[in-house]
């Protein structure tokens, strides 16, 4: 009978003091799960099932700037589709990681916000700074390397791959295979981007690379800029985007772009007579790796979450490797044995171990491309 009477007493004093104006008989603030807008893991959220659950319940989840043939996105979508019976919708598929950051904020909260964006990581860097982005930390969150996540779990990078150099060997007689070589005046009118450095960060890391073939440094990009005013002073710069249309029909014969971007490409030509060869340039070796992250006014946030989830899962990862791209866990999923050790034996070897910009090199390097682009390469 003490028990009882002592939490009555508890009780007693508490209304007391409650009476009195003091709070010293706060209740501790619940530890049970968070509504998904709020949830920063899955255990946050009640646990995987709770997740799902919830994820299910949305049926929608919305994204931008992601074609299917990058970095097997078509697979990812579809086996996220078949396993969760969530719609995925994507806006604008080729557009550019400062794209899906203006949508951001130009969309607020309103019901076609983006849940999630998939994005170069400087400019993640940046959607971070600006509040835009939901802090999460996936399943796998300890495992992916210190590098290549926010430190606050706002994004981690997810897939990443190396600068290379695509050529039609049908449409050029000798396929260029480093920097200095796409200066040769047979390349007049040849040689494309996929998009422009300042708005998209494959030709931001196209840039980088070209800085590094030429005398550059993770400190110094501009001779980056440089490297291409020389190419556009030429002739040899061609102001189309590239992509597999382009490609395809020939209007970019030459196309600087990720490994697995142009090994697709030379994967799904094929069939269609396109001798598409494929050169990662050795006098400017740069690779590099997306961010993935959750946008705070996501209208779908159980699915933006579990869409981390999947594509942190080895399903998700090993879906990567088959479009050439290289997943932020491979290393663990060749310990945990996990990986897809045949498809990782299709990527291109590359000598030597690859090296990051820090953030402070990245944040000087996107201020000088975007302050000097237009000059370098104007009209």
């Amino acid at each position: 009978m003490t028990r009882p009477r002592a939490r009555a007493a508890v009780a007693l004093g508490c209304s007391a003091l409650v009476a009195l104006g003091l709070g010293a008989c706060e209740h501790p603030p619940s530890t049970g799960p968070q509504k998904p807008s709020l949830a920063t893991s899955a255990a946050n959220a009640g646990g995987m099932r709770a997740l799902i659950a919830a994820a299910k319940g949305e049926g929608r989840l919305r994204a931008m700037a992601l074609p299917r043939d990058w970095a097997n996105y078509g697979g990812l979508i579809d086996g996220f589709e078949k396993k969760y019976g969530i719609k995925v919708t994507i806006d604008d598929p080729h557009g550019h990681s400062e794209d899906e950051i203006d949508s951001l904020k130009r969309r607020g909260s309103r019901p076609t916000a983006l849940d999630v964006i998939d994005v170069g990581d400087t400019f993640a860097r940046s959607a971070a700074q600006q509040n835009l982005l939901a802090p999460y930390k996936v399943t796998e969150y300890d495992s992916i390397p210190g590098n290549q996540k926010d430190s606050k779990a706002r994004w981690s990078n997810n897939y990443g791959g190396y600068i290379s150099i695509g050529c039609d060997a049908n449409r050029v007689k000798t396929c260029p295979e480093t920097f200095s070589d796409l200066l040769k005046p047979a390349y007049k009118g040849m040689v494309a981007l996929e998009g422009n450095p300042t708005r998209s960060a494959t030709a931001f890391d196209s840039v980088y690379a070209a800085a590094l073939s030429n005398n550059g440094s993770f400190d110094n990009i501009q001779p980056g800029l440089d490297f291409f005013a020389e190419l556009n002073k030429t002739g040899n710069f061609n102001r189309l985007y590239s992509t597999m249309a382009t490609v395809d029909d020939g209007r970019t014969p030459i196309s600087i772009n990720w490994d697995y971007i142009n090994l697709h490409y030379a994967d799904q030509l094929r069939h269609k007579g396109v001798n598409w060869q494929v050169a990662i340039p050795f006098d400017g070796s740069f690779a590099q790796y997306f961010a993935l992250a959750i946008n705070k006014n996501a209208p779908h946030p159980a699915a933006a979450r579990l869409w981390q989830e999947y594509l942190f899962s080895p399903e998700g990862q090993n879906l990567r490797l088959l479009g050439y791209a290289r997943p932020v866990l491979m290393d663990v999923m060749k310990q945990n044995g996990t990986l897809d050790k045949a498809a990782a034996a299709r990527l291109p070897s590359v000598e030597g171990t690859p090296q990051f910009p820090t953030d402070e090199q990245l944040e000087k390097a996107r201020k000088t491309v975007n302050q000097g682009w237009a000059k370098a390469v104007p009209g």
